[in-house]
């Protein structure tokens, strides 16, 4: 249930300043970065803090948006910006403000999630042109609005009872299918400095010298994969959990476009713990280890282990987290009004929809790319991670 809704730093677009200028009828001499978008119990948020995180979810593309996608991306993104302030006023007059010593934690852990040195930490801050004090003013409010939650959050309660007719509804659900669990390291020959991938190759040939290098490292077995998975991997989602990519059933990996002589190594000779050579699968090189492996296909009870613990754990937690998620929209609403909210941004389009037509994003060189340098963005999913399902965000959670 950890899920980060995070504000980031760049450069404000030149050409949106001309055009939100004249659009919200303010004096020549403002801008993106001192036009405000909306308060919340007056405190200020600022239109360059809508454009930042528009510019980095865009990832370069923003040229590609229809000013109608535009105009709505930037209502969207000010509506969460939103939310986090009011939440985080909420949690600090319910006194739920995090230690400097707690911040400098998260942060740390952070870094480590990423294989971060503190030199390559410093210089990502400074080509970011984010400072340390902003970057843990960022961590302040996620661990407060964290605290915030969890407050409501440990209120939840699930009976036995809940338990065993919420198994008896889905019995489908829990059925061990044929196949593996796999862990994966991904070297691309593409350009991802922009997502947070500090030791990334460039080119065909480097990726294919990368993967080689890699791949003798492990076999070696002197480190761990995970590991190597933080350090070398060039894929945000799969780098942050040391490589670990799930389970999938034979099927769900043929679906998702393994060629079929690494599916059959993986359920037939390959042993568990094994790690194959670099395979490149659309154009990236795929190393992956075996970390368990199911021949037949088994129906399981309520007592049966999984990788969640037993199978009464994982619904139990399942329907704890379904409720958490429902507390967490009641908290947004109920502290949404209790604040006082000017969405200045929305009063603006609304007094004067002819600016619509004329709204049009930046060029991707009139920003820099966003991005915190302890939280990778995500990047288009790998084969083997378009078979598994990531869990909805909630918007109540940043």
């Amino acid at each position: 249930m950890q899920r980060k809704y995070r504000s980031f730093i760049c450069l404000a677009a030149v050409a949106l300043s001309a055009l939100f200028i004249a659009a919200c009828g303010n004096s020549g001499t403002e801008s993106p970065g001192n036009t405000v978008a909306a308060t919340v119990n007056g405190k200020k948020i600022m239109l360059s803090e809508v454009e930042r995180i528009i510019n980095q979810q865009a990832q370069g593309k923003q040229s590609e948006f229809s000013a109608h996608d535009l105009a709505q991306a930037r209502l969207q993104v000010l509506e969460k910006l939103i939310q986090r302030e009011v939440l985080f006023q909420r949690a600090e007059q319910e006194k739920l403000l995090p230690t400097d010593e707690q911040i400098t934690t998260s942060i740390n852990q952070q870094k480590q999630q990423t294989g971060m040195t503190d030199e390559e930490f410093a210089r990502q801050l400074k080509e970011q042109n984010m400072t340390l004090e902003a970057l843990r003013e960022e961590s302040k409010k996620d661990l407060a609005i964290n605290s915030l939650q969890d407050k409501y959050a440990g209120k939840v309660t699930i009976s036995d009872r809940e338990v065993e007719d919420y198994y008896t509804a889905n019995k489908k659900k829990f059925v061990n299918e044929r196949g593996v669990s796999l862990a994966v390291i991904i070297i691309d020959p593409a350009d991802n400095t922009s997502q947070g991938i500090t030791n990334d190759s460039k080119g065909d040939a480097d990726a294919k010298a990368k993967a080689d290098s890699v791949y003798q490292q492990l076999k070696g077995g002197a480190v761990d994969f995970a590991t190597v998975a933080r350090a070398k991997s060039e894929d945000p989602q799969s780098l942050l959990r040391g490589g670990d990519i799930g389970s999938f059933s034979e099927d769900g990996l043929k679906q998702a476009g393994l060629p079929k002589e690494l599916i059959d190594q993986f359920m037939g000779p390959m042993a568990v713990g094994g790690i194959t050579e670099p395979k490149l699968v659309n154009n990236r090189w795929y190393i992956f280890k075996l970390q368990d492996k199911r021949l037949q296909t088994e129906n399981l009870t309520l007592e049966s282990q999984t990788a969640q613990g037993t199978v009464r754990q994982q619904i139990a937690l399942e329907l704890t987290n379904q409720r958490k998620e429902i507390l967490n929209l009641a908290l947004v609403e109920v502290a949404l009004n209790e604040a006082k909210v000017v969405n200045t941004l929305a009063a603006n389009m609304l007094s004067n929809p002819s600016i619509l037509g004329g709204l049009r994003p930046a060029s991707p060189e009139a920003a820099k790319p966003a991005g915190t340098p302890a939280a990778a963005a995500t990047s288009s999913a790998t084969p083997v991670q378009k078979a598994a399902a990531s869990p909805a965000s909630s918007p109540a959670k940043k």
